[in-house]
C-alpha cells in the first residue's frame, strides 16, 4: 500500500508538471516510469490484473463515456463498428499469425492470444492523447467510439484463444455466440444502469447521496455484465453514454458536483494507468529473463511486430476509405478535400494501453492438464514491448503529424461559433417569453413589486445574452478588450476583496467558521460561473 501511495504521488507530480510545461502528460508519466524502473534497487510495482480491469477501468472508462457525445456517436456508427469490431479481429489473426512465424518457441494458439491482445486499441489512452492534443471533434468521436466498443471483439477472440490453448476445443459458432452474448449482456446491462443513475439523479434530493450513488455505477455495470458472460465496457460505456446524453434533466447542483467528482477520479487514475505501464519494465524483462528466453532477440521480434501493428491500422484505415464501397464508412460524404489528411491523422492515434497489459496479466498460469501455460511471460513480455512502442512512437510524432498535415478545428471552432451564438438567442428569448407570461399570482406578490422583480430579472436575462454573443467568434485578444470581459475582471476583484474582509471578521472573532464557511461557498460559487463564462473562449 505504501508503494501504491508513493506511485500516485509520484505521478501527480509529473502530471502536474506536464501540463504546466504543455507536454501530454501520459506520455511523460511513461518514460518517468521506465526510467525508474531501471532505477537498482527500485522495487517491483505488482497490481493484481483483475483489480484493474474491475477497480481502475471501469471509471475511466465512464468517466470518458460521460463526456462523449451520444449523438456524434450515432452519427458515426458505420465507422465505429468498423474499425472497433472487424479492424480488431483482422488485427489480431494477421499479428497473431506474425507473431508464430517470427517467434518461433510460441504456438499458434498462445501466439493468437497476443494477438487479441494488442488488438484492441486502448481507450483510456485515446481520450487522454487525443484531448490533450485538441484533435477535431469528428475524429475523436470516431477514435473514441471505436476504442470504447472494441472490447466485444477483441473479448471474443481472445477468450476463444485461452480456451484452445487450455484444452477446450471452441467453433466459429461458439465464438460468434460469445460475441453476440458480449454485447447484447453488456448493452443491456449498461442501459439498465444508466436508468437507474438517471432516476437517481432526478429523484433522490440529497445532491451528495446522488453523486456517490452515480460513482458507484461503472462498478456495478461491469461486474454485473461480466458475471452474466457479457462484456464489463460495453455495460459502463453504454451507461456513461446514457447519463452524459440525459445531462440537462439533472438538477444544476447535482451536475456541477459530478464534474468536478469525475474531473477528480480520472486525473487520479489516469495518472496511475500511465506510470504503471512504465514501472512494468522491470517486471516483465525480471519474468523473461527467468524463463531462460534471449531477451535481446525476443526484443528485436517484439520491435518488428510493434511496427506490423502500427502498419496494418494504415493499410486498413486508407483500404477502408479508397477502397470503393467502403469510403462512405469513415467520411459519409463529407470533407472530402482533406479526407487522406485526417485518415493519415487517425491510422496513427491507436495506442495500446493497461487493458492489454492487464489482460495479459489475467493469462492463466496452468492449462487444464495442469501443465504451465505456453509461453506466458513471452507473451506479456511482447505485450508490453507493443503498448509502451505505441504510446511512444505514435504519442510523441503525433503532434508533427496533425501540424505538418494542418489537422485543426477552425471550421468547426466557427460552426460551433454560429450554432452557440443561435442557441444563446433561442434561450434567451425562451426566458423572456416565460417572464412575459408571468403574473403577480404566479408568484404571489403586489403588482408593484412583481413589476420590479420582473423588470430585474428580464435585465439581467438580458445582459447574459448580449454579453455572451458578445465573445462569440472573437479572437481571445478581441474578448480581452470587451466590455464584459472588464465587469468580470471587476467582479471577480470585488469577490476577492469580499473574501478578505469576511477572513478579517472572522479573525477578529466577529463571525464563526462555520458562518465564514457558508458566505465562502456563495462568493465561491458566483466565481465559478464567471470561469466558466470565460473558460476555453
Amino acid at each position: 500500500m505504501a508503494q501504491l501511495l508513493l506511485v500516485l504521488i509520484g505521478a501527480l507530480l509529473v502530471t502536474a508538471l506536464a501540463r504546466s510545461r504543455e507536454i501530454a502528460s501520459p506520455l511523460l508519466l511513461v518514460l518517468v516510469g521506465l526510467v525508474v524502473s531501471l532505477i537498482p534497487g527500485t522495487a517491483e510495482l505488482r497490481i493484481d490484473p483483475e483489480l484493474l480491469l474491475s477497480a481502475v477501468l471501469p471509471p475511466l472508462l465512464y468517466a470518458t463515456a460521460l463526456e462523449s457525445s451520444y449523438t456524434n456517436f450515432r452519427a458515426r456508427i458505420r465507422p465505429i463498428v468498423h474499425h472497433g469490431v472487424l479492424q480488431v479481429i483482422a488485427t489480431a489473426v494477421v499479428i497473431g499469425w506474425l507473431a508464430y512465424v517470427l517467434i518461433p518457441e510460441l504456438p499458434l494458439n498462445s501466439a493468437i492470444v497476443l494477438g487479441a491482445l494488442i488488438a484492441p486499441p486502448d481507450a483510456v489512452t485515446a481520450a487522454a492523447i487525443g484531448r490533450q492534443l485538441k484533435l477535431p471533434r469528428g475524429m475523436m468521436t470516431v477514435l473514441g467510439g471505436e476504442s470504447l466498443i472494441n472490447d466485444a471483439a477483441a473479448l471474443t477472440v481472445y477468450r476463444m484463444a485461452i480456451g484452445a490453448v487450455v484444452g477446450a476445443t471452441p467453433t466459429l459458432a461458439q465464438g460468434a455466440w460469445v460475441f453476440l452474448l458480449a454485447v447484447v449482456v453488456g448493452v443491456g446491462m449498461g442501459l439498465v444502469f444508466g436508468v437507474l443513475a438517471q432516476i437517481a439523479r432526478t429523484r433522490i434530493p440529497d445532491v451528495q447521496v446522488a453523486t456517490m450513488l452515480g460513482v458507484l455505477v461503472p462498478f456495478i455495470a461491469y461486474l454485473t455484465a461480466e458475471q452474466l458472460q457479457g462484456s464489463g465496457v460495453l455495460a459502463v460505456v453504454t451507461a456513461g453514454l446514457y447519463v452524459g446524453h440525459n445531462q440537462p434533466r439533472a438538477r444544476a447542483a447535482g451536475r456541477l458536483q459530478e464534474h468536478t467528482v469525475w474531473v477528480s477520479i480520472n486525473l487520479l487514475l489516469e495518472s496511475l494507468v500511465f506510470a504503471y505501464i512504465g514501472l512494468q519494465l522491470k517486471t516483465v524483462a525480471t519474468d523473461v529473463i527467468a524463463s531462460g528466453r534471449h531477451i535481446g532477440l525476443l526484443l528485436v521480434a517484439a520491435l518488428l511486430l510493434l511496427a506490423a501493428t502500427i502498419g496494418f491500422r494504415i493499410v486498413w484505415m486508407f483500404c477502408s476509405n479508397y477502397i470503393p464501397g467502403l469510403s462512405h464508412l469513415l467520411t459519409g460524404g463529407r470533407r472530402r478535400g482533406s479526407r487522406w489528411r485526417r485518415t493519415t491523422v487517425l491510422s496513427w492515434t491507436a495506442m495500446r494501453g493497461v487493458v492489454t497489459l492487464a489482460a495479459a496479466g489475467a493469462i492463466p498460469y496452468t492449462t487444464g492438464s495442469g501443465a504451465p501455460f505456453p509461453s506466458r511471460e513471452l507473451i506479456q513480455f511482447v505485450a508490453f514491448v507493443i503498448t509502451v512502442g505505441t504510446i511512444l512512437v505514435q504519442g510523441t510524432t503525433l503532434p508533427w503529424l496533425i501540424r505538418k498535415l494542418g489537422i485543426d478545428d477552425l471550421d468547426e471552432a466557427a460552426r460551433d461559433d454560429q450554432a452557440e451564438a443561435g442557441a444563446r438567442v433561442t434561450a434567451t428569448n425562451a426566458a423572456l417569453r416565460y417572464l412575459d407570461g408571468l403574473t403577480p399570482a404566479d408568484l404571489g406578490t403586489e403588482p408593484e413589486h412583481f413589476q420590479r422583480i420582473i423588470g430585474r430579472m428580464k435585465d439581467l436575462v438580458e445582459h447574459q445574452g448580449m454579453a455572451a454573443a458578445e465573445q462569440v467568434g472573437r479572437t481571445p485578444a478581441e474578448r480581452a478588450d470587451t466590455a464584459s470581459k472588464m465587469f468580470s475582471d471587476l467582479r471577480r476583484d470585488v469577490l476577492e476583496v469580499q473574501r478578505s474582509a469576511m477572513a478579517d471578521e472572522r479573525d477578529a472573532g466577529n463571525v464563526d467558521d462555520e458562518v465564514l464557511r457558508r458566505v465562502l461557498r456563495e462568493l465561491d460559487l458566483h466565481e465559478a460561473a464567471l470561469d466558466s463564462s470565460w473558460r476555453n473562449r
